[in-house]
């Protein structure tokens, strides 16, 4: 293994899964990224910052975050209460997210993958893969739904057709899927188109909301508009948590995106630039129309066509709904894909990228999906806040930035734990799942949970370092 500190430079170490996990792979197929659960090799880390902060921004600018704006309002908070409330949830999130991203790309693994050296193999693929392949699929299926009211709602005003919202939800799902389908390239090439049209239509789209003439819409209003609760703490935490609980869920994907990149500091810029600028834009968008209508009305993609837009508006509407969606959800599926090859490998990454998609699908065709988004987001927060504490201590405390890449496929090796489980992080990731349950909400749960777990983990593995960890600690 190479002797160099990964916390400094990117690691040359490529050795890819074992013979075992090879044998009767199903083939990929052609034209399509090969790489699924093995490192990515170093000379094909070649991503610059600007090609990850276009990647991740048009993550950040996407129908769901545009939409809990609007809905943060519409629950009582003012225009600037809820545009904090997104940032801040954010910047919380990729503090630990940015941390794991340097998974990526230091090795060149999937986050999904590492995770076999902080919770054991088997916990890993067998528990946590399942529940990332769930929730990227419930994720998908969300913005495929926020986007579809939009898309219906401007079709109804274009063509005067009221299409069922099943049918656009399930078509516009099938479009999504075929970009993720082919990997990590179409992912930088559809970003660099979907950015500068999605940054000049939102844009063109705000101009319209502010010049238009009814009461409420103007700058000066939307900027002084209170709300019911202003800013009351309880409400904005409400709405920090369930921003936090979406991305804390996807804080094992955080190398998926980054094991491309040239280099730490690269990593650090785009992504970081990506989550503030993509989230205030985001939120800022979303907030904007809500208050405009004084908080009766959340999705500004079905106000905009009431406001008695031209054809050539609506247009831009429908436009900057399919490219929102399309770059935040070709990244679910993406993610959600390599979850799923982590736990069957032989599949491959084209393969669990689609069954991924079919369920995503299915999911879509179900508008209850969106209903009580608050009580979905916190249930899957309540696990991955402990998960996140978990392993971000494991690896910064006990493994210090380290991972022995070739025993990640060995289920003998120093990473099998416990029959493949380290028990003491499962131990914590239990006891954090309770903490979340008791805590109250204005303590943000899913952030409290992770710093409590991840020093509840790091404090009791010091005091009574486990036979397990000592060994991978020696192997490396």
């Amino acid at each position: 293994m190479n002797s160099k500190n990964p916390l400094k430079e990117p690691v040359d170490d490529t050795t890819g899964p074992t013979p075992d996990d090879q044998v009767d792979a199903v083939r990929q197929p052609r034209g399509v990224e090969q790489h699924g659960v093995e490192p990515v090799p170093l000379e094909q880390r070649t991503v610059g910052w600007w090609d990850l902060f276009q990647i991740l921004i048009n993550v950040l600018l996407n129908p769901g975050l545009i939409l809990i704006g609007g809905l943060s309002v519409v629950a009582g908070l003012s225009f600037w209460a809820a545009v904090f409330a997104q940032v801040f949830a954010i910047v919380i999130t990729f503090v630990v997210y940015t941390i794991m991203g340097t998974v990526g790309v230091d090795y060149g693994l999937p986050g999904i993958v590492s995770t076999r050296a902080f919770l054991g193999i088997s916990l890993s693929r067998w528990i946590l893969s399942a529940l990332r392949a769930v929730s990227s699929a419930f994720f998908f299926a969300f913005q495929t739904l926020a986007g579809a009211l939009g898309i219906k709602a401007v079709l109804a005003q274009l063509c005067g057709v009221d299409l069922s919202l099943i049918l656009v939800s399930v078509v516009f799902a099938v479009f999504q899927a075929i970009v993720a389908l082919f990997g990590y390239n179409s992912l930088k090439r559809l970003s660099k188109i979907a950015f500068p049209l999605k940054v000049v239509i939102l844009g063109y789209l705000l101009v319209v909301m502010a010049r238009h003439d009814a009461p409420g819409f103007s700058p000066g209003e939307v900027f002084s508009y209170q709300g019911k609760v202003g800013w009351e703490w309880p409400v904005i935490a409400v709405w920090v948590n369930t921003i936090a609980a979406g991305w804390f869920s996807q804080v094992t994907d955080a190398a998926d995106y980054c094991r491309y990149t040239r280099s730490r500091k690269h990593m650090w810029i785009g992504t970081m630039a990506a989550a503030v600028i993509g989230t205030a834009g985001a939120g800022f968008f979303g907030a904007y129309a809500a208050a405009a209508t004084l908080g009766k009305e959340s999705n500004p993609f079905e106000i905009i066509p009431k406001l008695g837009a031209g054809t050539w508006t609506l247009l831009m509407v429908l436009i900057v709904l399919v490219l929102d969606n399309w770059t935040i959800n070709v990244l679910n599926l993406y993610t959600g894909g390599l979850s799923l090859a982590n736990l069957a490998t032989r599949l491959g990454r084209f393969w669990s990228t689609l069954a991924i998609a079919v369920v995503g699908t299915l999911l879509a065709a179900m508008p209850a999906v969106v209903n009580d988004v608050n009580e979905a987001f916190g249930v899957i927060g309540s696990v991955f806040g402990p998960v996140a504490g978990v392993i971000v201590a494991d690896y910064l405390v006990l493994k210090r930035g380290k991972i022995d890449v070739p025993a990640l496929f060995d289920p003998q090796g120093p990473y099998r734990y416990v029959g493949g489980v380290n028990v003491l992080a499962l131990v914590w990731i239990v006891i954090g799942l309770g903490i979340y349950l008791v805590l109250p909400d204005w303590t943000i749960p899913v952030a409290a949970t992770a710093l409590l777990s991840a020093i509840g983990y790091a404090v009791t593995a010091r005091l009574m370092p486990m036979r397990e960890i000592e060994e991978v600690k020696e192997a490396i």
